[in-house]
């Protein structure tokens, strides 16, 4: 390479020395160009046929090389279904065959291929040294201009092409941008090391950094909790300390390669491989070894930043393993317009922080990585919990017209905004919204949503790396109380633990629970932890000064939980009256009704509180023991079942009598037939994501009320077998909408 030669000379003596060293009778070098590979060099075959011979994209052995970027190691050539005989090139004698791709920045832009006389396989060690010097290649080709940009992405949509990916709908919604990584790949730029022992060195540092950043992950309490998490760690940090993947790496520096350039080289083999494995487990495990490599190849090469940290230059969809709320809260809002995860469940903060950002996020994508490239065009449908990768005129056609009508759709209910949600028969409903961020307050003007009815307070401790102190959360509420205006906000206290654990508030044991979602979270913390409360406390009747103030407390199971709580509020509303300080107008004090056990208690619960709140979601899968973040029992309850529907109506029933507003915060109450059900129930406060207050004012509009309170009443006294089909039918008789 750093002879003075021409390029073509310079790939001339290459092949001869790749031949003699391999003792192989022919080495050829085939380049991309203009969307076909030509043979550019040889020693064997015949050299007539050099710039003469070319194949397309998967034909041939060759052609099938550069397509999926993948090795070839034949005994026998001819046997191989791909194999394409060229007669120009003399090649009818040599029996075995064994050939790498060559490649630049992700594309494969050529193919090294050897073949021998005698029938045999290549050895593992031949075929590495294959894979080096084909990495050497793609520098020499690049600097010499023997290929072009264009050439190369033309490779890259026909090795590809459109895919479609599925997974779990984490938050709904429709998206067009371009794939980018949360955490980008790098370039390398330099592939030939002047100094053997400064590029150890640097891979030495870069693999105890790296293995400092797994220990400290593996230590922090969201990551003792027991499950997938825990799971990923203790994966990564048995390839972290992984003996033989350093030493592969040191020996690709041995022979001649940068740091960068060794970890790609090893990692090269290791796509390889990946493409060759049928267990799911131990493609996944492969997966975390990218995903190591990756983390290590930024570390060495000093490029650690998100892709946050560098901006996004035109409308992305964001593709990553798995995201922190404060990781995704740092992307323009203007520009992200989707969230593509590996992992990723429907209770994990990061997707209530996507929700309230209203951005669609498909989760559980398997082989995310493998199929997506940086760049690639997408389109984001999780509505219908796919992905549509590099896809065809046709398809982006298709979803732009249906972007277009939910886009009319948008308008409709934008021209609602400043009409009151009242049914044909006169009954005014309540449509609030859920918010979490102080950005979020803008929605309610936007909406024309009738307050907040839960305002999401743990989201300012989800992003804080400390505690948050007191000053700074009175801010917050009090900015969220003036941007309101005269519309109520009802504030949930902290609700963390479980899923949502802070690094900064662990276990007094250090131990992780089975059950998160059952186990230590919300008030549960909040009164064990009374400092917590107390601080909120305060914050919350200081923010509200001349006001009034409306508190929920989350996850309720028995009255005395509710009095305890409201025992801490009462001791700072003394402290403060004894400081001189101006208190609320009023204190509403309300309960979030998640654990069925509350229901047994109305009667000794309701005289206390002024409002109720059923959370459907927790709700839902403490009524079925069924874990909502596992995916195969998601959609297994349908929040129509007879059961969540005869629950619903026994509290209804259970505060008649009693001055308590009675209302629904959760997905339920912003799905159409579901939002039927409810309000045929007796529930006429709904709170629900910004996105569904306009359709379901919209629907609001359309109802008979006594009608439908008539017609869910028997269908609950008398279940038909499908609840679902069965409102289905009722509501499209009434020219009613329905998701």
């Amino acid at each position: 390479m750093a002879s003075r030669s021409n390029a073509q000379a310079k790939l001339n003596t290459v092949v001869e020395v790749i031949g003699e060293c391999l003792d192989s009778e022919v080495c050829s070098i085939y380049l991309l160009r203009e969307g076909m590979l030509e043979l550019f060099a040889t020693r064997g075959l015949a050299q007539e046929a050099v710039h003469v011979t070319r194949m397309g994209v998967g034909e041939g052995l060759v052609g099938t090389i550069a397509e999926k970027a993948g090795m070839l190691n034949l005994a026998e050539a001819a046997a191989h279904p791909d194999f394409s005989y060229r007669p120009e090139t003399g090649e009818d004698k040599f029996h075995s065959f064994a050939g790498v791709p060559i490649v630049h920045r992700e594309r494969a832009v050529g193919v090294l291929c050897v073949q021998h006389v005698e029938p045999r396989r290549y050895e593992e060690v031949e075929i590495e040294a294959l894979q080096t010097v084909a990495m050497v290649l793609s520098e020499l080709i690049t600097n010499a201009d023997l290929i072009d940009e264009d050439d190369a992405r033309a490779l890259s949509a026909a090795m590809s092409g459109p895919q479609q990916l599925s997974g779990l709908t984490l938050v709904k919604g429709l998206a067009i941008g371009a794939a980018v990584y949360h955490q980008p790949r790098v370039n390398i730029e330099h592939i030939v090391a002047e100094d053997t022992e400064a590029e150890r060195s640097r891979v030495i540092h870069a693999f105890d950094k790296m293995r400092e950043q797994i220990d400290r992950m593996a230590n922090q309490a969201e990551f003792g909790v027991g499950g997938e998490h825990e799971e990923v760690l203790q994966t990564y940090r048995m390839f972290a300390y992984d003996e033989g993947w350093t030493r592969r790496i040191n020996e690709a520096i041995d022979s001649g390669l940068t740091a960068e350039a060794a970890i790609e080289r090893v990692q090269q083999r290791t796509r390889m491989r990946m493409r060759q494995i049928d267990d799911p487990l131990l493609a996944d495990r492969m997966h975390d070894l990218e995903d190591l490599a990756n983390r290590l190849l930024r570390i060495v090469s000093g490029q650690i930043g998100t892709a946050a940290s560098l901006g996004l230059r035109s409308d992305a969809i964001l593709i990553a393993r798995n995201l922190g709320p404060a990781e995704l809260l740092e992307y323009d809002r203007r520009k992200l317009k989707g969230v593509i995860l590996e992992e990723g469940s429907l209770t994990s903060h990061v997707v209530i922080v996507a929700r309230a950002m209203g951005v669609p996020v498909l989760g559980r994508v398997r082989s995310l990585r493998a199929m997506v490239r940086e760049g690639d065009p997408l389109l984001l449908d999780a509505d219908q919990g796919l992905a549509m990768v590099r896809p065809s005129a046709g398809a982006v056609e298709a979803f732009e017209a249906r972007f277009a009508r939910s886009r009319e759709r948008q308008a409709t209910y934008a021209a609602l905004r400043d009409v009151a949600p009242v049914t044909r028969d006169g009954k005014r409903v309540t449509i609030m919204m859920n918010a979490g961020l102080r950005e979020d307050m803008s929605n309610l003007s936007l909406t024309g949503a009738d307050g907040v009815g839960l305002f999401r307070t743990e989201f300012q401790f989800l992003v804080s790396a400390t505690l948050p102190a007191r000053e700074r959360q009175t801010r917050l509420y009090r900015d969220v109380l003036d941007a309101a205006g005269d519309k109520p906000v009802m504030f949930r206290t902290v609700d963390i633990g479980g899923d949502k654990t802070l690094p900064y508030l662990r276990h007094d044991d250090g131990e992780g629970e089975e059950n998160p979602a059952m186990g230590w979270r919300a008030l549960r913390v909040a009164l064990e932890r009374e400092g917590l409360l107390k601080v909120q406390a305060r914050s919350l009747i200081e923010a509200a000064a001349g006001r009034t103030l409306n508190v929920m407390f989350p996850l309720v199971a028995e009255p005395w939980e509710f009095d305890a709580a409201k025992t801490v509020f009462d001791g700072q509303i003394q402290y403060l009256r004894g400081q001189k300080k101006t208190l609320p107008e009023a204190i509403r004090y309300g309960v979030m009704l998640e654990v069925p056990a509350l229901a047994e208690q109305l009667d000794l619960l309701a005289p206390k509180i002024s409002f109720l709140s059923l959370g459907t979601n927790d709700l839902t899968q403490f009524l079925f023991a069924a874990d909502r973040s596992n995916p195969k029992l998601a959609e297994r309850y349908d929040w129509l079942s007879p059961a969540i529907l005869r629950f619903v109506r026994r509290v209804v029933r259970g505060v008649e009598g009693h001055k308590v507003d009675i209302g629904v915060c959760g997905e339920m109450g912003g799905r159409r037939l579901e939002a039927l059900a409810l309000m045929g129930l007796g529930i006429h406060r709904l709170s629900i994501t910004p996105a569904s207050v306009g359709p379901i004012k919209e629907l609001v509009g359309m109802i008979d009320l006594a009608e439908l309170q008539t017609a869910v009443s028997g269908w609950l006294d008398h279940p038909p077998a499908d609840m679902r089909a069965t409102m289905s039918e009722w509501a499209t008789a009434r020219g009613l909408p329905i998701d």
